[in-house]
């Protein structure tokens, strides 16, 4: 077994391989809350197109994607496919993006922010200004920013590690304002389309906006990595020209394209979200200091007077079960945790869990 003092505390979520040495088990016996994954994926739709397109491995993918491509339009219609390009996870595209952010003068970097933020700004050595969100009254809110600000602004919603959602209004000034403007919408999926505030519908509009999103996360596919870009066609295929020529596998391909139809179990994970953030909100809220923060997304910000990685180590020694501390969130540090929403049996072990430890810390 790999021992806890040859591994680093993770800077992200899901890395079982350090849980399990802090555990002493084996990484499938932790319950894992620290990676915000869909815990009902990947759905038999994924698993039954990796069954079909085994074969293809036998073949290069098609370095235009065309297939996915297509599909990814009709669900963003009236989006023509070269309006999208998918990408080896969201990652890959967000390392993009931060070259274009980098060659502005400035980049506003809206924080707290996730870590692979500043990895894809300081990669191309871009100039960046935090831009602080404000926490009052158990909300999290936009700070006033003059209207005199140019160059790039980096921002996502639902906001990574908040959960708050901002609503399209609050975001399309900036739209105006800044020379570019990249919205990572990984966890928009999340909603029921008639909650959702994309600004993909505003792409066309805004030659300087660009929209990123994942499907690995809403439909558990990390380990095959798929994600897409909307923005212009002009950056799209400037893009392409630097990246590898096929940087999506055939499989999260093929993947990709069958569950962009699967509605029953997009329709399913909508219903088990509602109420199950419910239980875990209600459940966490009279817990002896913790503050459970109102989210829109798959996972939850949660305060805690107790410092954090105290309560980690508990957790994962005495029942195995991973949070997310924020120290890789440098403005929120030690007193703050996420929290995935996982089944409510999963939930409830959590909430028995966290009920037994937190006097005797």
């Amino acid at each position: 077994m790999v021992s806890a003092q040859s591994l680093a505390r993770p800077g992200h979520g899901g890395n079982l391989t350090w849980a399990a040495s802090i555990a002493g088990c084996s990484p499938s016996e932790i319950l894992d809350f620290s990676a915000s994954i869909n815990p009902w994926g990947p759905p038999q739709s994924a698993l039954e197109a990796i069954q079909t397109h085994l074969g293809d491995l036998r073949a290069y993918p098609d370095p235009q994607y065309r297939v996915l491509r297509n599909a990814l339009s009709q669900i963003h219609s009236p989006l023509e496919a070269d309006w999208i390009l998918p990408g080896n996870g969201a990652a890959e595209l967000l390392t993009l993006a931060g070259w274009d952010l980098a060659q502005q003068e400035t980049t506003y970097l809206l924080t707290p922010a996730f870590g692979d933020y500043r990895r894809s700004l300081s990669a191309f050595r871009a100039r960046v200004i935090e831009w602080p969100l404000s926490e009052q009254q158990g909300q999290w809110s936009f700070p006033a920013l003059g209207l005199d600000k140019r160059g790039g602004l980096l921002l996502n919603n639902p906001h990574n590690p908040t959960g708050r959602l901002f609503e399209q209004e609050m975001i399309e000034p900036y739209l105006e304002q800044f020379d570019l403007v990249v919205v990572d919408e990984a966890f928009m999926d999340f909603l029921r389309p008639q909650q959702q505030q994309s600004l993909v519908a505003r792409v066309p509009k805004y030659k300087n906006l660009v929209v990123l999103r994942s499907l690995t996360k809403f439909y558990s596919i990390p380990g095959l990595r798929l994600g897409y870009a909307i923005a212009h066609p002009d950056r799209l295929h400037r893009w392409q020209q630097w990246r590898d020529p096929w940087p999506v596998n055939v499989l999260a391909a093929a993947v990709g394209t069958a569950v962009l139809q699967d509605h029953a179990f997009q329709q399913h994970t909508w219903d088990w979200l509602s109420h199950a953030r419910s239980q875990l909100v209600n459940g966490l809220t009279p817990l002896p200091g913790l503050r459970p923060y109102p989210g829109a997304a798959n996972f939850l910000l949660v305060y805690s007077r107790q410092p954090v990685p105290e309560l980690q180590m508990a957790l994962l020694k005495r029942d195995r079960i991973l949070i997310r501390d924020c120290l890789s969130f440098g403005e929120l540090g030690q007193h703050y945790f996420r929290v995935a929403i996982r089944t409510e049996a999963e939930n409830q072990r959590l909430l028995d869990a966290m009920t037994n430890i937190l006097p005797s810390l």
